[in-house]
Formats: structure tokens, C-alpha cells, sequence
């Protein structure tokens, strides 16, 4: 568990959409008090770690080269072209970076033009994210994206002559007034951009969201259940033909391009947060910056912790949730690892709970001793891994 990635954060959106849930403040900010903010949190990383580091925690990580960095957000092409660059430019300058390291970037359509495209590609982002979610513009206004299918798909192309080969695409199925046929579609017109890569969700009905009040009240025309799996057996059908692997729940992959950020968080490993709202996990500790961008920028201009709370993972709980992640892959977790690494044999830990899960067909163990998931467990994982937690 060599790996070590870097997530930024970037708050800021035209508008929310109705069923986010990730902190993000819509509108345009004043970013010049964010920029000075995150810059400061980058260098003070790289020399000593946060001002409510133990001290027993603090410039122990980050010798290590980072295998990838993510701007995440929000949409991080809210900020001009030229602030992104300097903020990767100061986290490849403070921060040891491998040669093949993976640096993505998450735009969406109708906040980046080519121009912008070109800059973040010379700036050394070698990975595109789009937020298309759908190429229906009923369906985009129905969820609240400000873009359009043709916005969507200019910019893939701007993309590629920006010179981005290395492009994912973000959708979304089980949409309000989604059919089987529009999910259809949107497919083949996201083939059609040649990506290499799609992260495809499933619409989750999240807490405290525009969705969720709606959905109380009985206002979200959701297809049913029936459809929803027809959606999922039909994109297997799809980007199977298309020569795509699903490699996780819910990402499929050309292969060797795989998405080796969030394998790293998938296996547990380790990563920097940086930003209101980040989280970090470094050496079992798990914490999570204050998710207000005012009060982020104030506390690192006044030497003060961002982290608003923290969890020590004991060695057990780590170990669950090293399975719990794991298990979202498609190959599994290895349970040898899991025994070098955490001293517990899963087989034991778990007893007659994972010989049921087997026995109904929602696990198997297979060569090399893979535990995974099978076809069944992963249309019913949440269920399967519920057991396991």
C-alpha cells in the first residue's frame, strides 16, 4: 500500500443540482481568498502537516512521491484556467510526484472552452473528468444541469483537441422521466466520443436535497425497479461490445485506464484533503476539513486547524471497511493481504456470515484467494456487504 494521492476540493458550482449532496456553494465567489487559503494549506503540508498535527504525524508522508492528484469538486473550471495551473504547479512543487502520475481534473460543459482546455493540459492534468449525466436536455433541465447534450459533447470534442487522451465521462441512470430508451441513447451518443473511461451511477435519493423533499411529496416520476435493471443489463451489453471492462460498481475502463486515484481509495490506501470539505486519511486517521469556504479561509490565515473532526481507525475497523471498499471492485479484495496487512483471517473473522453470503451466491472465492462479488452479488451489493460491515 505504497500509494499516496492528493484531493482538492473545489467548492463552487453555477448551481446546485437537485441531487447533490456534496458541499459546494452555488454562484460566483470571490476565489482570491480560497486560492490564497488552499496555496497556504499545500505549503504548509509539504513542511510539517497541519497546525493540529500530533507531532508524532507531522512531515512523515510526504517523501513519498504521490501517484495521482484530483481537483474534485463542485465544478473546479468555476475557477479561471491560470489559478487551477498555479495549484497544481504548487503541489508538484512542494509535494515529490511520480513520473506516471495520474492528475485529473473534473470539468463541466458550459464552464470550460478549449482555450482553458489547452491551459490545464500544459499544465500537466493528463485526465479529464466530464459531468455530462445525460445527453437529453429534458432530462438535464429535470435535474438542474445549466448544460446542454451539445454542450456536453463540444466539449468532449474541445477536449480531444486540447489534447486530453486519457477522458471519462460521467452519466447518470435512473432519472426522473428517464426512460430505457433515453438511457439507450445517451449510451451510444457517449461511445460515439470514444472516452476511455465512464463512471455511471445510479440515481441515489440523498438526504436534505431538493430530490429528497420532492421525493416525500411524491413529485419525482422515477422509473421503477424493473426498468432500472433493464438500464444496467443493457449498458453491460453496450460497453461490453464497446471493449470496456467494469472494473467497480459503478466505473468501466478500456484497459489501462483505469482510474488509479479512486483505486486507491477503494483499497483503503492513503491521501491528502485539501480544501473546505476534504477528507484525509493518512496513518489510520481519518479527518474532515470544515465544509464552509469563509471559515476554512479564516482559519488558515489564522494558523488554526481546518479539521472538524477525526477518527482513529482501530486495526478491526479498518479492517471491515478495507473489505467493505474492496468488495465495490470487481476483482475483489485478496484475502492474503488482508491477513499480511491487518493480522485477521477473513474466513474466521467472518464465519458462518460469509459462508451464507456464498452459499446464496452473492460472494465467491476464487483463484489466488479473490474474494468478490458475483454477477448477483453486485446488482444486490448494498445488501450483500451490509452483512459484512
Amino acid at each position: 500500500m505504497d500509494n499516496l494521492g492528493i484531493y482538492l476540493h473545489v467548492p463552487f458550482c453555477l448551481r446546485k443540482c437537485a441531487y447533490c449532496s456534496f458541499y459546494s456553494e452555488a454562484g460566483y465567489y470571490d476565489y482570491s481568498s480560497y486560492l490564497a487559503a488552499v496555496t497556504r494549506q499545500i505549503r504548509q503540508f509539504s513542511r510539517r502537516g497541519d497546525p493540529g498535527d500530533r507531532p508524532s504525524n507531522q512531515g512523515e508522508y510526504y517523501t513519498r512521491p504521490l501517484t495521482s492528484i484530483f481537483f474534485g469538486g463542485g465544478t473546479p473550471t468555476m475557477l479561471p484556467p491560470a489559478a487551477l495551473s498555479s495549484l497544481l504547479a504548487e503541489c508538484r512543487q512542494h509535494f515529490p510526484c511520480a513520473e506516471d502520475a495520474e492528475i485529473s481534473i473534473e470539468v463541466n460543459p458550459a464552464t470550460v472552452d478549449f482555450y482553458g482546455l489547452n491551459m490545464l493540459r500544459q499544465a500537466g492534468f493528463n485526465r479529464l473528468s466530464i459531468g455530462v449525466q445525460s445527453l437529453h436536455d429534458r432530462e438535464l433541465r429535470r435535474i438542474g444541469r445549466p448544460h446542454s447534450a451539445t454542450d456536453a459533447i463540444q466539449t468532449a470534442h474541445l477536449a480531444r483537441q486540447a489534447g486530453f487522451t486519457n477522458i471519462n465521462i460521467d452519466l447518470m441512470y435512473g432519472l426522473p422521466g428517464q426512460t430505457l430508451q433515453t438511457w439507450q441513447d445517451s449510451l451510444a451518443q457517449t461511445l460515439a466520443l470514444t472516452p476511455q473511461h465512464l463512471s455511471l451511477y445510479e440515481l441515489t435519493i440523498e438526504h436534505d436535497t431538493p430530490f429528497a423533499r420532492q421525493h416525500a411529496q411524491g413529485g419525482l416520476p422515477l422509473p421503477d425497479e424493473d426498468t432500472v435493471l433493464r438500464m444496467l443489463e443493457e449498458t453491460q451489453r453496450m460497453l461490453r461490445g464497446a471493449g470496456f471492462c467494469r472494473y467497480e460498481i459503478s466505473n468501466y475502463a478500456l484497459p489501462g485506464f483505469e482510474c488509479h486515484h479512486n483505486i486507491n481509495y477503494w483499497q483503503n490506501g492513503e491521501y491528502i484533503g485539501l480544501g473546505p470539505g476534504a477528507v484525509s486519511c493518512l496513518g489510520g486517521i481519518r479527518r474532515n476539513a470544515v465544509a464552509d469556504v469563509g471559515a476554512f479561509c479564516q482559519l488558515m490565515e489564522n494558523g488554526q486547524t481546518v479539521w472538524q473532526d477525526e477518527e482513529r481507525l482501530e486495526p478491526e475497523a479498518a479492517f471491515r471497511e478495507t473489505v467493505i471498499m474492496g468488495l465495490r471492485m470487481t476483482a475483489g479484495v485478496s484475502l492474503p493481504e488482508l491477513r499480511r496487512r491487518f493480522g485477521i483471517d477473513a474466513e474466521i473473522y467472518y464465519g458462518t456470515t460469509l459462508v451464507q453470503l456464498i452459499q446464496h451466491g452473492m460472494l465467491e472465492i476464487i483463484v489466488d484467494r479473490q474474494l468478490r462479488l458475483t454477477e448477483q452479488g453486485l446488482l444486490l451489493a448494498n445488501t450483500a456487504m451490509a452483512e459484512l460491515v
